[in-house]
């Protein structure tokens, strides 16, 4: 041990200044402090120094001619040659085990394998495998979040027709530019790295079908306008299905559809088909608006119609049975007083009659001429208001004689066929005078 330290003692001050390699019976040199030491001097030292140990007499100084120190044995010993093979293969050992250290970072596993089959996760931290080719072990990123976009590469405008063109339900064609993140599961790093040959692409190949499958099941209208959000999600589920049926250790996070439109040969037809229906749905809603307007309309209108149709039923109907009970009640009358009911039928009759009148024309018996009673102008008169000049009677040298309020006036000649009108009473002769319609006795 205490070669050893003689040996791979780093403080020794004689390392590569010619003082290496001393025996303990000589006396010791003063280091050579002129300058820094010499790498071959140093290296030098060392292999004497080891020679010495291993007993092949390179330990001291040569003394004698040769080179070869006299005193010194010719080889070394068996003992000797077994401490030293010993010392290596210790050395050796701890060089081999200390290579099954390893560090793992944060957000990374490291999956043990051992004889190339598969042993355990490790967790991040200082970790300690046996040394290879015992056990190996292979770093996995589980925090890493992957990109795979599909239909462009880099931006939309650079784009590929191959992947983004896509069929839909009724046989149309549409351009999907989409983006697939996903990581590796924290378990499921063997998979990743043992069930699969390459995952990644698997990934790629699994999105390219599960979207071209997604969107073969809907209408051309659903992928571009209401259904992208849906038709996002359904990709993701059938992404992450496919995936695990496949053992793959791979977690979708995400799918983005980033670009839906038609192929750009025929992006002008289809606008003109989109203004077309645009079209076509503002007409429809103008037809549904003036529709909902016309409607309430003539059903109030028909409402008030038959409102107003009842009505006058109830107000006809009313006014007959009101005259129908009035000339019952009169019938009755009638029949109780036959002659006084005719008098006041007549009399009431003639009343309204003159109600309406302004001017009274009488006939006489007794002469041809006609009299006439220019009642407006008296009244006029009575009121002091300067009647109109105008010409009442163009007969001339006719004069007009009021009819004395005492005296009836004369009844008009009856004719033969006219019985009904020589049996009725004169209204002249039961009563002197009549009410017209300025409030005048007639």
């Amino acid at each position: 041990m205490r070669a050893l330290k003689r040996i791979f003692n780093l403080n020794d001050p004689g390392w590569g200044r010619g003082s290496g390699g001393q025996n303990d019976s000589e006396p010791p040199r003063r280091p050579n402090q002129d300058g820094p030491p010499d790498l071959d001097q140093v290296w030098s030292d060392f292999n004497r120094r080891l020679g010495s140990l291993l007993g092949k007499g390179g330990g001291g100084r040569p003394n004698g001619p040769g080179g070869r120190n006299p005193s010194s044995p010719s080889g070394p010993s068996p003992r000797q040659t077994k401490a030293g093979i010993g010392i290596l293969a210790a050395g050796a050992v701890l060089v081999w085990l200390g290579s099954g250290f390893f560090i793992v970072q944060e957000g990374q596993v490291a999956v043990i394998t051992q004889f190339g089959a598969y042993k355990k996760t490790v967790q991040p931290g200082f970790q300690w495998r046996l040394p290879y080719p015992i056990q190996s072990d292979e770093i996995v990123d589980v925090s890493q979040l992957r990109t795979y976009e599909s239909g462009f590469r880099g931006n939309a405008r650079n784009k590929v027709p191959s992947e983004a063109l896509m069929l839909t339900e009724d046989e149309n064609i549409v351009d999907v530019q989409f983006v697939v993140q996903y990581r590796v599961k924290p378990d499921g790093a063997p998979d990743y790295l043992f069930k699969t040959r390459d995952p990644d692409e698997s990934v790629h190949q699994t999105a390219q079908s599960s979207m071209r499958e997604i969107v073969g099941k809907r209408t051309m209208d659903f992928v571009l306008y209401e259904g992208r959000t849906m038709v996002a999600a359904d990709v993701q589920k059938l992404m992450q299905s496919i995936l695990d049926r496949y053992q793959t250790g791979i977690l979708v996070s995400s799918v983005a559809i980033q670009n839906v439109q038609p192929p750009e040969q025929v992006q002008a037809a289809f606008d003109d088909a989109v203004k077309a229906g645009q079209d076509r749905e503002r007409q429809i809603n103008e037809g549904e608006a003036y529709k909902n307007q016309v409607v309430p309309m003539a059903r109030g209108q028909a409402s008030r119609m038959l409102e107003e149709a009842e009505g006058y039923r109830a107000r006809v109907v009313a006014d007959a049975q009101g005259d129908t009970s009035r000339f019952l009640s009169v019938l009755d009358q009638y029949r109780r007083a036959p002659k006084v009911l005719r008098e006041n039928m007549y009399l009431m009759t003639m009343e309204e009659v003159f109600s309406n009148a302004t001017k009274v024309f009488i006939d006489t018996v007794e002469s041809n001429n006609m009299l006439y009673l220019p009642l407006d102008r008296i009244i006029q008169q009575a009121a002091g208001v300067e009647p109109p000049r105008t010409m009442v009677n163009p007969r001339p040298a006719t004069t007009a004689q009021p009819v004395p309020t005492n005296q009836a006036p004369a009844r008009a000649p009856a004719t033969s066929n006219s019985s009904a009108n020589q049996q009725r009473p004169s209204l002249s002769e039961n009563y002197p005078g009549m009410l017209t319609r300025d409030r005048n006795v007639r």
